[in-house]
């Protein structure tokens, strides 16, 4: 059975594209040839050209591969580390913690502070 590939979105399709271009930046910057470019990554220079045009069916693990060797794979670790919008989701969820007040549309009512009042002095003082 043939495989089929869903077509990303196109913001996806951009960022692929220039990854790609970014990828063959760093090889040109390293003075690679594709020759041995292709050779280092266990792929044919076809698929070195279709990966440096950002294609999106060119596995995973081949461009981890071309980032481990340009040196730099280490920038994948940086990829969703601070997971903020998680993190917000997850706040909601922890017991104790309340929900914000909707207005019927399902817009958050925000209350205003009121000021603090001022306590009574006992000693004759304003």
């Amino acid at each position: 059975m043939p495989r089929t590939f869903q077509r990303p979105f196109p913001s996806v399709e951009k960022q692929m594209r220039a990854l790609g271009e970014r990828l063959k930046l760093a090889r040109l910057r390293r003075e690679l040839p594709t020759v041995l470019f292709a050779e280092r990554l266990g792929i044919s220079r076809d698929t070195l050209s279709r990966l440096e045009k950002g294609d999106p069916n060119i596995a995973l693990g081949t461009y981890m591969r071309a980032l481990r060797v340009l040196g730099l794979d280490k920038d994948v670790d940086a990829i969703a580390r601070d997971d903020e919008l998680g993190r917000k989701l997850q706040d909601l969820k922890l017991p104790g913690q309340r929900k914000p007040r909707t207005n019927p549309s399902g817009v958050a009512v925000i209350k205003a502070e009121r000021p603090a009042k001022k306590a009574k002095r006992t000693d004759g003082q304003q």
